[in-house]
């Protein structure tokens, strides 16, 4: 098996989608003539989006994520960790960490995208 996608339920997919190119500079690959389903170019793995209201109808009962007591975290790489934070908080992220190299030498920095969710901004591992 691999990871095919990752789906975060948000309120608004379109504005989600606006914000993550933006922030990240990543660029949309599918977005639904209804706007309740959205896909990012992300590579091999797909960050998708969809509506709260999608999921209520399909009998799933989404909650809002939140930064501050998150249960995952959406992982980006760069190689220019301090470049890519700017970015993301001119575009509306909230910083959440600073930027810290850490002892296995990986430079990371965390933001919370506009819906609440953890984003880590690191360069790649060797």
């Amino acid at each position: 098996m691999q990871l095919g996608y990752t789906i975060l339920y948000v309120p608004d997919v379109p504005a989600t989608l606006r914000f993550y190119e933006a922030a990240f500079g990543l660029t949309t690959r599918f977005l639904h003539e209804g706007g309740d389903y959205g896909e990012l170019d992300t590579g091999s793995t797909t960050l998708a989006f969809s509506a709260h209201r999608l999921m209520q109808q399909l009998g799933k009962n989404p909650q809002a994520a939140n930064a501050h007591a998150p249960c995952f975290e959406i992982a980006l790489c760069t190689p220019d960790v301090p470049a890519a934070l700017a970015q993301a908080v001119a575009a509306g992220a909230t910083p959440m960490r600073p930027v810290e190299v850490m002892p296995w030498g990986q430079t990371i920095a965390y933001v919370a995208d506009i819906n609440g969710f953890l984003v880590e901004l690191c360069t790649p591992m060797a």
